[in-house]
């Protein structure tokens, strides 16, 4: 790929002698594959052992497993898989995600030790949102936003994936959540920018990328930052990272923070064998990512923990959200068996979703203030007198498995439920839980001669392509180490 003289320029200023070595690894090398495992549903003890094994093990089939150092659970591929027909990856055992990216659990793991509230404002598809999930303490509360519609329905489903029980997804302006005052204690900020760091993987970013497109970003993050704050309180910490690598985007965005908002950085412990590269002319603690010194994609990340009072909001005067009534109705107590824990059960609008209590009281101000894609766990969905349970229970680590026959199902059973397509299942009637190598892929209602298939229209997987093979990314290996009680 050719770049223009302006950004070898600009990387030849920030750089130096280092520039063409970057500007060879973007230009040379291929992007690296790396998935992160799902502890929720992976038992962490037996995979850690496994990452252990493939740092010291030479063997051909371990080599192909090697552990992202800075996130436990991240694990480089040697070659990509059709991640699309593994119904592990739908299931949600594992999100494919860029290995740099990963670091937002490795600092949240350094920096959290107990629950949180938690804010990922531009949050979509999930990947970084996941990641603090598996950081995060039991008890958090996570709130992951996105301001583009389309975008904020992908967030919705890969969360769901998840299983996670605290979750609220919500697609809303920054400046909303600058009325939230002092509400968050930890506030992630993955900002739009110029994407200098995708340039590898994404030939779009090669092809739009100007000077003005620049100065440009660094004035919405500007925005962006400055409507968040409030949301922050007072000795909470702020993740703020972007896929670039100007100063303009990163470290002079960082100084913003520090002396307009009011902010310290925090170090970071990071070892130096990682290949991560301190911050560019400048007094605080910045990170970078570049491919040239480590396996992963152009990432640039700062923390900074809020020193100054919640300001008042320059960018908006936004007032409590108006909602149209809405018909709640009494939820049957044989629903409310399909969750294990304790919940606040509400029907509303032909939905049953069940939030934690804990998380009760926090969730019903944001939906005073927030637009809301989902909160909590969608349980069901009323149709008639009957209660047709929710992909979203499926996948939840919360789900009550007693309360549902469940059904192995073959691979290519798996892809055509996940396609939408009629499956023959030998089973129970009624809702039919379908699995694969143990894990939860969704619900049937079997009728006896048929099936109707209740996998979301919206999630179905639409290519008609369907490799001979499964595809070999945790089923072979690293799934069949942490479930083999469960298949």
């Amino acid at each position: 790929m050719e770049f223009r003289n302006e950004f070898e320029a600009s990387l030849q200023q920030l750089l130096g002698d280092q520039a063409a070595s970057l500007i060879a690894a973007l230009q040379e090398q291929e992007p690296t594959v790396s998935v992160r495992l799902n502890s929720l549903k992976l038992p962490s003890s037996e995979h850690d052992k496994m990452a252990c094994n493939s740092q010291d093990d030479g063997s051909a089939n371990n080599a192909e497993y090697r552990q992202v150092p800075w996130c436990r659970r991240g694990f480089y591929l040697s070659h990509r898989e059709p991640f699309t027909f593994d119904p592990l990856l739908h299931a949600g055992c594992y999100y494919v995600q860029d290995a740099s990216s990963m670091i937002v659990w490795q600092i949240v793991h350094q920096l959290v030790d107990k629950p949180v509230r938690y804010l990922d404002l531009c949050a979509a598809p999930g990947g970084k949102t996941t990641a603090a999930i598996e950081a995060l303490p039991a008890g958090s509360l996570v709130v992951a936003n996105e301001v583009v519609p389309q975008r904020a329905w992908v967030l919705c489903e890969n969360v769901a994936k998840w299983g996670a029980e605290g979750c609220v997804v919500t697609s809303d302006q920054s400046s909303a959540f600058g009325q939230l005052s002092g509400f968050f204690d930890v506030v992630a900020a993955d900002v739009p920018c110029s994407g200098e760091g995708m340039m590898r993987k994404d030939e779009e970013a090669v092809a739009q990328w100007s000077p003005a497109l620049v100065a440009q970003c660094a004035a919405v993050q500007r925005r962006i930052v400055t409507e968040v704050w409030p949301a922050l309180r007072q000795g909470g910490v702020m993740i703020y990272s972007t896929c670039t690598f100007n100063r303009h985007e990163n470290e002079e965005i960082v100084e913003y923070i520090i002396n307009e908002l009011g902010a310290e950085s925090i170090d970071l412990q990071f070892p130096t064998e990682w290949g991560i590269v301190p911050g560019i002319d400048t007094q605080a603690h910045c990170y970078h990512f570049f491919p040239h010194k480590l396996q992963g994609e152009g990432l640039f990340v700062a923390v900074l923990r809020k020193t100054s009072d919640a300001p008042s909001n320059p960018y908006t005067g936004m007032k409590r959200k108006s909602s149209s009534p809405k018909t709640v109705d009494k939820v049957p107590a044989s629903i409310k068996q399909w969750l294990t824990g304790e919940y606040r059960f509400e029907a509303t609008d032909g939905n049953v979703t069940a939030v934690l209590e804990r998380h009760s009281e926090a969730v019903s101000l944001l939906q005073s203030r927030i637009h809301i894609l989902s909160s909590g766990i969608k349980v069901a969905t009323i149709k008639g007198r009957d209660y047709v349970p929710a992909q979203e229970l499926a996948l939840s680590v919360a789900m009550n498995t007693d309360s549902f026959a469940r059904c192995k199902t073959d691979y290519a059973t798996a892809i055509a439920y996940l396609r939408g397509e009629a499956v023959a299942v030998d089973a129970p009637l009624g809702y039919v839980l379908l699995t694969y190598h143990g894990m939860s892929l969704g619900f049937i209602k079997n009728l006896g001669r048929r099936a109707n298939n209740l996998y979301p229209r919206q999630w179905r997987i639409r290519s008609g392509y369907i490799p001979a093979n499964p595809p070999c990314v945790i089923t072979q290996r690293i799934c069949y180490l942490c479930t083999a009680s469960n298949i």
